[in-house]
C-alpha cells in the first residue's frame, strides 16, 4: 500500500536525475586544464600579497572584574559573609 502512494514521485525523480547525469556530462569539457607551472605562479603570486585585513584602532575597554554571579547588597547594610 504504502509503495503505491510513492509511484507518482518516480517520474520527478527519473527527470532529476537524468538532468544531474546532463549538466554534469556537458560541464565535464568546459572546465579546461592549468598548465601545472601556471598553476604554481598564481599560487607564489596569491601568496606573495599582504593579506592583512586593515581594521581601525579600537580603544581598550578597562577590564571587568566580574565573577559572573550577581550579589545584591544586604538590605541592612552589613557586608555579606563569604563562606
Amino acid at each position: 500500500m504504502a509503495v503505491e502512494i510513492l509511484l507518482w514521485l518516480v517520474p520527478s525523480v527519473l527527470v532529476t536525475v537524468a538532468a544531474m547525469c546532463w549538466v554534469s556530462w556537458v560541464s565535464r569539457d568546459g572546465r579546461g586544464e592549468v598548465d601545472r607551472d601556471e598553476a604554481v605562479a598564481r599560487l607564489a603570486r596569491a601568496m606573495s600579497k599582504d593579506h592583512r585585513a586593515r581594521l581601525p584602532e579600537r580603544p581598550v575597554r578597562p577590564h571587568d572584574r566580574s565573577t559572573g554571579i550577581a550579589v545584591r547588597p544586604r538590605r541592612d547594610g552589613a557586608p555579606r559573609r563569604v563562606s
